[in-house]
């Protein structure tokens, strides 16, 4: 019986690749005719260790590594060219999938990063389709943008450090340029270029999957209905909600059974992600704005990796020596700080009422999903635009900060950080309200006549009918 393959081209941060593995088992899940090959590329500065699947129809297929040049930095034109070096080994690994007369390839789904991929899926004769790991709105932020830069010349420039505020259709309301990502000013790394040539192909596909739901961003998906961009599928939300995936398990049952001497929804949960990290002075006020705010609280610390290294963040061996004097002796009886944290058994348990985020995606999707309400305090990357959204655009989660950045010299300050927890743990906020009310939504999105379980088959269908009738060239 003759196999129907798709390919996933997952870009190699855990993020992205757990949840190219979640729709990955959706999909075969669904379709019983589908196996999926996710095809791993590893980057020296990225760890991906962990990764596995119960499914029959999904295999794991690990490139040997690829040099670029030597930079410490991966800078926008590192990565790219470094994404584009695959190419060869990419190619192989699919001659050999396609060796076997057996197999029927239907397509590439492409991380949104991974574009140049495309080209790959063009010489094997079949379909492209982008897999976006972030908001509808980020996603119409972006085609907007590249589109008045490349047909209106605008030049991003006129946004930074600015209050400036651009019309976005994908958003109901303004966006201002302070929470741009960081990169769109970044020309001498190419992050800008980078961007923009990404955002050019994503054109190119025949449609998008993208993690969310139409409930949660019913304005940013309408905008995305027009004839020059591709076909949106929202189906998210996406996440990888088994309790148990990395870190330490002896940290996880201390973590845990912590949490179980607490009362219902009162902790507050700080946890700034895979790579989020605070100098020395902006730890002490967040532990002044716990200390002064009375709440509970569970709060991951991190030590930043070695300056001009691409490293992950490491769990300090003396935790003390970062924290104000005393703070652990008088916080003890509310308080917890820890290193790594399990976030998802975290926010899943009944003491959390609250969460301080980074705003990585995948963070506010288990957060609607648990129904936990966020203070947002983003660090790196899109995150900035995340936090807009859900606080400006939303109303789904309070404000700490919309437009801290890494690379920023200002402190957030104890008072700022007290008044937001307060505002967090207000039982009787709208935000809470609201958020309580999106975690049944998202809950019945993914079942049979949920919208995104519409929208995933619709996806399906679609892929089914575009199957090239030939088979694909063996000598390309």
């Amino acid at each position: 019986m003759e196999q129907t393959e798709l390919v996933f081209i997952p870009f190699p941060i855990i993020g992205h690749l757990t949840s190219a593995l979640e729709i990955a088992k959706l999909i075969t899940q669904r379709d019983p005719r589908f196996s999926i090959t996710i095809i791993i590329m590893k980057f020296q500065f990225e760890s991906i260790d962990g990764m596995d699947t119960d499914s029959d129809s999904i295999r794991f297929v690990t490139l040997p590594p690829v040099e670029v040049g030597s930079s410490t930095t991966p800078s926008g034109f590192f990565l790219s060219e470094l994404l584009k070096a695959h190419i060869p080994v990419v190619r192989d690994a699919i001659h050999e999938l396609t060796r076997s007369n057996s197999v029927r390839l239907a397509g590439f789904v492409i991380d949104m990063f991974c574009t140049h991929m495309i080209d790959v899926a063009d010489e094997f004769g079949v379909p492209s389709y982008l897999f976006f790991t972030s908001s509808a709105a980020f996603l119409g932020f972006l085609l907007h943008l590249q589109f008045l830069h490349d047909y209106e010349g605008l030049d991003f420039n006129e946004f930074k450090d600015s209050d400036a505020e651009l019309d976005v259709p994908s958003f109901a309301i303004s966006v201002p340029g302070k929470v741009f990502p960081s990169r769109m000013f970044d020309k001498e790394s190419g992050g800008a270029e980078m961007l923009l040539c990404y955002t050019r192909r994503f054109r190119e596909v025949k449609g998008i999957l993208v993690n969310t739901f139409i409930e949660l961003e019913s304005h940013a998906v309408r905008s995305l209905s027009g004839s020059t961009v591709p076909k949106v599928y929202p189906v998210g939300p996406i996440l990888n909600t088994r309790m148990g995936s990395g870190g330490c398990q002896q940290d996880a049952s201390a973590i845990m059974s912590w949490l179980d001497d607490q009362p219902p929804s009162s902790v507050v949960f700080l946890c700034f992600g895979s790579r989020g990290t605070f100098g020395a002075d902006q730890i002490k006020e967040i532990a002044y704005g716990l200390e002064h705010s009375g709440h509970r609280f569970l709060w991951s610390l991190r030590q930043p990796p070695p300056k001009g290294k691409m490293d992950f963040p490491i769990d300090y061996e003396s935790i003390e020596e970062v924290l104000p004097e005393g703070f652990l002796h008088r916080t003890a009886r509310i308080g917890k700080v820890i290193g790594w944290a399990p976030q998802v058994a975290v926010l899943a348990h009944s003491a959390v009422g609250g969460f301080v985020s980074h705003c990585g995606w995948n963070s506010l999707l288990e957060s609607v999903w648990y129904g936990v309400p966020i203070a947002t305090w983003p660090i790196y990357a899109e995150q900035q635009i995340n936090a807009f959204q859900m606080v400006k655009d939303l109303g789904l989660a309070i404000e700490i900060k919309i437009d801290y950045n890494e690379d920023s010299d200002y402190v957030v300050s104890a008072h700022e950080i007290e008044n937001g927890l307060r505002n967090l743990m207000n039982i009787n906020s709208e935000v809470r309200h609201k958020k309580k009310e999106m975690q049944k939504i998202s809950r019945r999105v993914m079942i049979d006549g949920g919208s995104s379980h519409f929208s995933l088959g619709h996806f399906i269908e679609d892929m089914v009918a575009n199957i090239p009738c030939q088979k694909q060239r063996r000598d390309t």
